[in-house]
């Protein structure tokens, strides 16, 4: 599975494109919105997070027409519910009135600033005892590069029981989608579920058969609690479950993180094609 196959890549990012004349509002995935606020010459872009959990966005103004107070283009975070500025433009003098700016941006969960516990051993996302073949392990060469360097693929029948590898709060659930294909575009048939983690990062499971998902958005899930089954949906030649840890990047992207698992016999820290490892007690 590649990243430009996962939930966060979107066709486009959204636009606002305001006339000069009338505020305006954009909002995208019910999760973020840019308001425009005027005051005279003086246009206020401000950011609010419709989620009950942080987020990262990306913004980008493009204003011949107007100045914009500090860099053009911006990441940042909001918290939850949080509503802050992210950028001041002011209308340049002897420019039109009706000159026209946009605005693109587009979002992803998490906080830029994650930082990572890097002495934290997740458990492998199946039941203890268990133990399943990786088809792909960091770094693979079919997928597995980039943004997706750090993600795994585990050779798993439709219907087998995911567990948490860490604890958090549910943040996203899709489970709508029966379809699994390989051509491009296949990718939003995806089912999945995305936990949020306590230092910011997500832990994102994917391909879930339709119905799959037995938590909802906004619960609380334990380390090693059953969350879901794995299917065959999204962009897939085969059952699998893909699994990683991410941290916000920009425009609404997100990179992979390398994590070590707890098994049987003892700590894996970098999961290999081939591989199998029984998930410990």
């Amino acid at each position: 599975m590649t990243r430009r196959d996962r939930l966060r890549l979107a066709v486009a990012s959204a636009v606002l494109v305001a006339s000069g004349i009338a505020n305006a509002t954009s909002c995208r995935d019910n999760a973020i919105c840019i308001d425009e606020m005027r005051r005279g010459s003086t246009v206020e872009l401000r950011a609010r997070n419709l989620k009950n959990f942080p987020i990262t966005y990306t913004l980008k103004v493009d204003a011949r027409a107007y100045s914009v107070d500090g860099p053009r283009t911006i990441t940042r975070t909001l918290a939850a519910r949080e509503v802050s500025t992210a950028l001041r433009l002011e209308h340049r003098h002897g420019a039109p009135a009706a000159a026209r700016y946009a605005v693109h941006f587009d979002w992803t969960i998490g906080d830029f600033e994650a930082n990572h516990d890097d002495d934290y051993v997740y458990a492998f996302p199946y039941a203890p005892g268990r133990s399943y073949r990786i088809l792909q392990g960091y770094g693979a060469r079919f997928s597995h590069r980039g943004l997706e360097e750090f993600a795994i693929d585990f050779d798993m029948a439709e219907g087998t029981p995911v567990h948490a590898a860490r604890s958090g709060i549910v943040a996203r659930v899709e489970e709508r989608h029966d379809r699994g294909c390989w051509q491009d575009g296949c990718g939003k048939y995806a089912n999945y579920i995305v936990v949020l983690h306590s230092d910011g990062t997500t832990g994102e499971y994917y391909h879930l058969k339709q119905g799959g998902a037995l938590v909802e958005v906004g619960d609380r899930v334990e380390r090693g609690q059953k969350i879901g089954l794995s299917g065959n949906t999204g962009h897939t030649a085969l059952p699998h479950l893909h699994f990683a840890v991410y941290r916000p990047s920009t425009w609404g992207n997100t990179q992979s993180i390398p994590i070590r698992f707890k098994s049987a016999d003892g700590v894996v820290s970098r999961p290999r094609n081939g591989g199998r490892h029984q998930a410990a007690h």
